[in-house]
């Protein structure tokens, strides 16, 4: 059986109240249940590790050895983190870069992601289903 990490990076603990005209009224932990619900029915293990602080963000994809691939939506950190592409780089799990929106129609440094580059694809625009498709991607690689 497959196992992956999904990690979610900061703010998304607000989901929910946060922003809801941009990301809707689903919680980080409804998000989760659906992810787990999916992965039940790939015959595939999810683990989940959120974090505001980017340095806790390196160590959970530093430690992902055990993992056959990691889900991971580094929230505003994806434009900003030198440190979260080495992480990615280091590690050989391979990382599924999602969004719940679609970062191209927002602010243009958005556009930019500094991680794109070392994860083996982006899922981006489809609220939870970024989440989903990234597990079913990760599941058949």
């Amino acid at each position: 059986m497959k196992k992956f990490m999904v990690i979610n990076g900061p703010n998304l603990n607000l989901l929910g109240t946060r922003e809801p005209e941009i990301y809707g009224n689903i919680t980080l932990r409804s998000i989760n249940s659906a992810i787990l619900a999916r992965a039940a029915l790939l015959c595939a293990e999810c683990d989940f590790f959120q974090s505001n602080i980017e340095g806790e963000l390196v160590t959970a994809i530093q430690q992902s050895g055990n993992y056959d691939g990691i889900i991971l939506n580094a929230a505003a950190y994806t434009h900003t983190s030198v440190a979260l592409r080495d992480a990615i780089s280091a590690v050989s799990a391979p990382v599924v870069e999602v969004h719940l929106s679609n970062v191209f129609a927002r602010e243009e440094f958005r556009h930019l992601s500094l991680i794109s580059p070392v994860c083996l694809g982006v899922i981006s625009g489809f609220g939870t289903n970024s989440y989903i498709l990234a597990l079913e991607a990760l599941v058949s690689e």
